[in-house]
């Protein structure tokens, strides 16, 4: 921009003076209103303009040099000017992003104008559009100097979910009169906690036992929500697996257990009260269920006596399990000693209440002697664990021997024999080390039920043998 001052020259002398030139230096200074020469009479005055238009920001001098025929040729006026930068708003930040805003509520964001020129702007204006937007804060008009700031608030409240839109537009006179401030925020749904099942029913469930059932809580709205609280109410039920803050993102879900333990027979009844900052907050999920008296389990017989069992055989006892009252579930058996076990049964087993499960008991004794032990049913019968008494005896292994005879042979050259085994009828193999010189041989290297045959052969003082003689066969006995 420019400024024009007036200036004026006067002819003070005696007689006349012809001004013929005048001279401007100085950056940004110029005359206007003085056509040259011109001539003033004694006394006669001249006006006309100086015009300062600076080209730059900062501070600068120059003159006016009068050329005349006066005693004083050149007269000098000294220029001083200061040139200086236009208003200028700028905004901090260049735009606001409020994010996700729940409906209903509202958020506040700073906004901060600066006149960054170097001249005084002043703020007439300042226009809102988008759904749910607004200003706070700033009075109108306000005049800011070159550097001054201010700052204002920007609300947004969203009316509906989804994305919106909007703009400040800063009105001013400033050399950008027009400053737009870009406006953003989602509005979304409140956090909205749901539960599946709405309800829990434990159906019966045995005094001393519990019950565990699923229950999944899910966000199903649109901003996150905080479960701070699940109280839980009525005798005997609880929860697990739920470690409390938990936070929900929309569309998370979060599965934990409650369970019911009965204290006594008969009908329950509680809930979970969850508590949250959703909007419908507390949930509360109904709990129910029936105690039932715990089932007796009793074994048949008490005690299992195997009696005498060799070592190294085995010999199995049924027993019974019966269960009286309500339904037993079996669920493991513990045996004290090795040397019995337990078989058919597929544990865990549930017998009804008045029904039965039959099992065998197996003694294999590692040594001779005395053995005792007890088998230990653990269920939840109320008498558990239902204890057997096992007891045996066992004995060492019988050792078996096949004694031989055979009539001499009828050769006088004959020096002894030779004996042969098989466990296939035609098929030897001879047993003895050495020549055999009587007519009798005793076999002590059988296995218990096992069936040999034997054959002999008569060797004479040349070493050449006979032929097989006839076969015999030997069953030995198990054990």
């Amino acid at each position: 921009s420019s400024q024009t001052l007036s200036e004026t020259v006067t002819n003070s002398g005696g007689s006349t003076v012809t001004i013929t030139q005048a001279n401007v230096t100085g950056t940004g200074f110029s005359l206007s209103g003085l056509s040259l020469p011109v001539t003033l009479t004694a006394g006669q005055s001249k006006t006309f303009s100086a015009v300062f238009a600076p080209q730059s920001a900062g501070a600068v001098t120059g003159n006016i040099a009068v050329i005349s025929n006066a005693s004083n040729s050149t007269l000098n006026i000294p220029l001083s000017g200061t040139g200086v930068a236009a208003g200028l708003l700028t905004a901090n930040p260049t735009s606001l992003s409020f994010g996700s805003v729940q409906v209903g509520s509202s958020q506040t964001l700073s906004e901060t104008v600066t006149n960054s020129g170097g001249s005084t702007v002043t703020i007439t204006q300042a226009n809102v559009t988008g759904t749910g937007f607004s200003l706070s804060g700033l009075s109108l008009p306000v005049t800011l100097t070159a550097g001054q700031s201010k700052t204002f608030s920007v609300v947004f409240a969203p009316q509906s979910a989804g994305a919106v839109t909007g703009n400040i537009a800063v009105i001013s006179d400033a050399s950008n009169s027009t400053l737009n401030i870009p406006l953003s925020g989602t509005g979304v749904t409140a956090g909205f906690i749901t539960a599946n099942p709405s309800s829990l029913s434990f159906g019966s469930v045995q005094v001393g036992s519990s019950k565990t059932l699923s229950e999944t809580l899910t966000n199903s709205g649109g901003s996150s929500a905080t479960i701070t609280q699940a109280n839980v109410t009525g005798s005997g039920f609880s929860i697990s697996g739920l470690t409390l803050p938990l936070t929900l993102s929309p569309g998370q879900s979060f599965t934990f257990g409650a369970v019911f333990t009965p204290t006594g027979a008969g009908s329950f009844s509680g809930s979970i009260s969850v508590v949250s900052d959703a909007s419908n907050s507390p949930l509360s999920i109904s709990m129910s269920g029936t105690g039932t008296a715990a089932g007796q389990l009793a074994v048949t017989p008490t005690t299992l006596d195997f009696g005498s069992v060799v070592v190294g055989s085995s010999k199995g006892l049924t027993g019974t399990l019966s269960a009286t009252g309500a339904s037993v579930i079996v669920s493991s058996v513990s045996v004290t000693s090795s040397e019995f076990s337990v078989s058919g049964l597929s544990l865990p087993v549930t017998i009804a209440a008045g029904l039965s499960a039959s099992f065998t008991m197996t003694f294999t004794p590692q040594a001779s002697g005395v053995a005792s032990a007890t088998a230990s049913f653990i269920s939840n019968a109320s008498n558990s664990p239902t204890v057997q008494s096992l007891t045996g005896t066992g004995t060492p292994p019988q050792q078996h021997s096949v004694d031989l005879t055979w009539d001499p042979s009828n050769s006088n050259d004959v020096v002894g024999y030779n004996i042969y085994r098989g466990t296939k009828s035609g098929t030897y193999t001879k047993i003895n080390s050495g020549l055999n010189a009587s007519t009798s041989y005793t076999d002590s290297s059988v296995q218990s039920g096992q069936t040999y045959y034997y054959a002999s052969t008569a060797v004479d003082s040349t070493g050449k043998e006979s032929v097989y003689s006839n076969e015999v066969q030997a069953v030995i006995p198990t054990p």
